[in-house]
């Protein structure tokens, strides 16, 4: 490759901001925040790259490489903005989706409401036919029953259609015979698979996660088709590759394929940096804290590794109330997201009580405080009136903000319901909002068995490191982390994270009888359909990295545990391999193993992904190793609720070593960090930026 041709750019897109960073060497970044164009999102991505190439100095043609992720998809299914789609079901089966789990999510709730299929009934169709649990057919596809669908399809002007058979992941045959036949009927209709996007037991999860690809997949095409073609137009000649809820990337014509692996790509970009951060500081236990515009999300990285699952929720009815959402099957970064950022909207509710979120502002109007409109009172008001932000350095200087608006709309949308002057509404958002964050990570981390006193926090996003040291607080951690670039973690995330395709399986193998030739003609199957997707990122001869796993679970149990195999499973005894790997795993989440009870692997998974991009391994600023502040402001300390005065440093000036005592601001163009009282900062060898609390 040309030396000439070695940019690569990253993107990522918020309900808020557009944040952009170009890396135009190794180690070498350019970066900046735009506000989101909803409307067309890709306007806010060209205008913002053309941006970032004037002050760089760098060609299009120099770019190699543009590195996307987008909350599109997320938005489209928790608005109900998607295609207008059906579903095709085994006869007898087309109320599997909206039965769901059989259950009430909130059994103390007279009130509770399930949310609506994305499929209304009408629109959900049989076909006849029918297969065994094994994949061996019971009854043969009717073809005529597919034909007799065209006319449905047509007189209802459907968009999309997800096709989702009965023990299709079994066997898949009659899927593809529905898309065949429909396909010479309908050659510009949008058909997902079941079989394709989730090969995995579970009906009703199974034919979720199918409805919810083809739901967003001609918006998404549409979008990711203009940005390649708007980069083209702008001489951009590089290798799309976008951001997966997994952590690992895929290639543009895959993602057109299957955006609901997409639906998670901001934080999972988030996830990677915070990830790369723990393993360069020796950190066996960290939980990385993204706050944004719009969202906030907690993941638990332990080892210098993000928790990983294949269950994902999203549009849930109740914040933290599992099966209150829509399931989604796809392998994502296990993460805990609420609808707190820094365009949260608070309000008072019937009982007077201070609410945020998960209402937003966005970029249209945005908080009142950007003078665009916005008469709401946001969590970025109110940080602006406690004094957490710098006016002079935010967004670089491309938005002014108004002090004046922002204090109108503190004291007249939510201090003039409950008698409290702009200070100390502002202070009631930020406490309730720090609040829920703080008690989102504690569920999170109860639900996944671990611990959260003596983590070190790693804060990104536009708004974090405003309020990372005060939830640090309240949840006992005394270290924070707040890296080079936070303000856009996620896209710096972007540029480390590999191309990488999961393949899974599900497969029942007792573990009593364990067949090992199937075992491994299992894997060898999924490892021929992951090498497919990932060699059309990565060069033919380029190293590749296997990672196997399976979920396991004693018998007549209705969930697994997943198990980590290692490479060599089966150059040993695999039975007591197995045996040993899932005692462990089991006792680590329920406390206790059952002795002499059947075990049985049931879903297998192998990734395969590229050798991951090297980051910096030195921080290239040029400050000096003294701090100097800029100027003081008046800071609200929420722990003691007194005001104070606090220094304002730019990051920029402070060097490898520097060190500023709270309470103070350290500015710079993409956030700000809040230093409170009885804690220092200090510039570490990497360019982070540690947060320590002084409690004894």
């Amino acid at each position: 490759m040309s030396d000439s041709k070695q940019a690569r750019l990253a993107v990522d897109i918020g309900g808020t901001f557009t944040d952009i960073v170009l890396e135009t060497s190794p180690g070498q970044h350019i970066t900046g925040k735009y506000l989101t164009t909803h409307g067309a999102p890709e306007q806010a991505v060209l205008e913002g790259t053309r941006d970032l190439l004037a002050k760089s100095g760098v060609s299009p043609s120099q770019i190699r490489l543009v590195v996307h992720g987008t909350t599109l998809a997320t938005n489209a299914l928790i608005e109900r903005k998607g295609a207008k789609t059906a579903l095709i079901s085994t006869a007898g089966f087309r109320d599997s989706l909206e039965m769901a789990y059989e259950h009430r999510f909130e059994v103390s709730d007279l009130y509770m409401v399930r949310p609506a299929p994305l499929v209304p009934r009408n629109l959900r169709l049989e076909v006849d036919e029918r297969l065994a649990a094994d994949g061996s057919v019971l009854r043969e596809l009717d073809e005529t029953s597919v034909r007799a669908l065209v006319p449905v399809l047509k007189e209802q002007a459907v968009e999309a259609l997800a096709v989702c058979l009965l023990h299709s992941y079994v066997n898949g045959a009659h899927e593809k015979r529905v898309r065949d036949i429909l396909r010479t009927e309908l050659p510009d209709l949008k058909i997902t698979l079941s079989h394709e996007i989730c090969p995995e037991i579970r009906e009703f999860e199974r034919g979720s996660t199918v409805c919810a690809n083809a739901y967003v997949q001609p918006i998404m095409e549409s979008y990711l088709r203009r940005l390649a073609s708007g980069l083209r137009a702008g001489g951009i000649d590089a290798q799309v590759m976008l951001m997966m809820s997994s952590g690992g990337l895929t290639s543009l014509d895959i993602a057109c394929q299957q955006p609901i692996k997409l639906v998670e790509s901001g934080p999972a970009g988030g996830a990677v940096l915070a990830a790369d951060i723990a393993r360069k500081l020796d950190l066996d236990a960290a939980i990385a804290f993204d706050m944004g515009g719009t969202t906030a999300k907690l993941v638990l990285i332990d080892k210098g590794l993000p928790h990983h699952s294949r269950h994902l929720e999203v549009a849930r009815a109740y914040r933290f109330l599992r099966g209150s959402g829509m399931p989604l099957r796809v392998p994502v970064i296990d993460l805990v997201e609420i609808g707190a950022g820094g365009g949260s909207i608070a309000r008072v509710d019937d009982l007077g009580r201070v609410e945020v979120g998960p209402e937003s502002a966005g970029s249209e109007p945005g908080p009142a405080c950007y003078g665009r409109g916005g008469t709401n009172p946001t969590v970025t008001d109110a940080d602006l009136i406690m004094g957490k932000i710098d006016p002079e350095t935010f967004a670089g200087g491309m938005i002014t903000l108004d002090i004046e608006g922002a204090r109108k709309a503190l004291t007249g949308k939510l201090g003039g319901k409950v008698q409290l002057d702009a200070r100390t509404s502002a202070i009631a958002i930020a406490e309730v909002v720090d609040e829920n964050m703080a008690n989102a990570a504690r569920v999170h981390a109860t639900d996944n068995g671990a611990e959260l006193e003596g983590r070190t926090m790693i804060a990104f996003g536009g708004a974090a490191p405003m309020h990372a040291a005060r939830i640090a607080q309240k949840l006992g951690i005394d270290t924070v982390v707040v890296p080079r670039g936070a303000g856009v973690g996620s896209a710096h995330g972007f540029l480390l994270a590999p191309v990488s395709y999961e393949a899974v399986r599900t497969r029942l193998l007792p573990l009593r009888s364990f067949d090992v030739d199937r075992a491994r003609s299992i894997f060898a199957e999924m490892r021929e359909e992951a090498a497919s997707f990932v060699r059309l990122g990565v060069e033919d001869d380029a190293p590749l990295e296997e990672r196997l796993s399976v979920y396991i679970r004693y018998r007549g149990q209705g969930h697994e545990v997943q198990v980590r195999l290692p490479a060599n499973v089966f150059e040993g005894n695999v039975e007591e391999i197995i045996r040993s790997l899932f005692e462990v795993e089991y006792r680590n989440h329920f406390g206790r193993i059952i002795p002499k009870m059947e075990i049985e692997c049931l879903t297998w998974t192998l990734t395969l992904s590229a050798e991951t991009p090297l980051s910096a391994e030195k921080a290239s600023g040029t400050g000096s190793g003294s701090a100097v502040p800029r100027r003081s402001q008046t800071l609200v300390d929420l722990a003691s609720m007194e005001d104070n005065r606090a220094d304002v440093y730019l990051r920029a000036d402070l060097g490898i070593g520097a060190t500023v005592k709270g309470p103070a601001i350290i500015g710079e163009a993409e956030t700000n960090t809040m230093v409170p009282v009885g804690f220092t900062a200090t510039i570490d060898s990497y360019g982070n930026l540690i947060l320590q609390n002084g409690r004894a």
